[in-house]
């Protein structure tokens, strides 16, 4: 069952969305997701800073 998490302080970053949410334990975590076309990337992660740099480096591999 996918979690039904409640986004706030979202950016984007190309075509990668960053987005800070609580998870099922009340911790923060912060993920970064593609919404390009059948790329399918997508991460969490502890730190803001590791989102939004994982959201820099990104290269689709659909082109």
């Amino acid at each position: 069952m996918p979690a039904n998490r409640r986004f706030r302080r979202v950016i984007r970053i190309g075509p990668v969305q960053v987005g800070t949410a609580y998870d099922e334990r009340g911790r923060e975590k912060h993920t970064a997701a593609c919404t390009a076309l059948r790329c399918g990337f997508s991460a969490d992660y502890d730190s803001r800073a590791a989102a939004e740099l994982a959201a820099r480096t990104h290269r689709c591999p659909v082109r």
